[in-house]
């Protein structure tokens, strides 16, 4: 069986807390998201700096109604989105049957108006 390159938890924080070559950063992002790990992998990505990658998963996630990875892709970017995307989100969230992740994208797109 093929060893996984994904970071037992212990060595993720270490790598999380120290400065990475763009590359190995873009590695690790990689084998995250190729497990469907796409919350874990967008520290990554930011540490390599894939803007690209990262304004994927922005879609992803407004797609899917995904609040936690939108969160996370704010976190890491260190700013917010406006509005309309947590509008869509919510939308989106609402034909997915994720009341609560809607109810939440309500309340960023409002705090977003402010």
């Amino acid at each position: 069986m093929a060893k996984s390159v994904i970071p037992d938890p212990l060595k993720r924080r270490h790598l999380v807390e120290r400065e990475l070559p763009a590359e190995q950063a873009l590695a690790i992002a990689e084998a995250y998201l190729e497990e469907g790990r796409s919350e874990e992998a967008v520290e990554f990505l930011g540490k390599a700096g894939a803007e690209d990658r990262l304004e994927s998963l922005v879609r992803e996630a407004v797609e899917s109604g995904d609040l936690f990875l939108l969160n996370e892709i704010s976190r890491v970017r260190r700013r917010e989105f406006d509005s309309q995307v947590w509008q869509r989100l919510a939308e989106s969230a609402r034909r997915t049957g994720k009341d609560l992740y809607a109810e939440d994208a309500d309340r960023q797109a409002k705090r977003g108006d402010d």
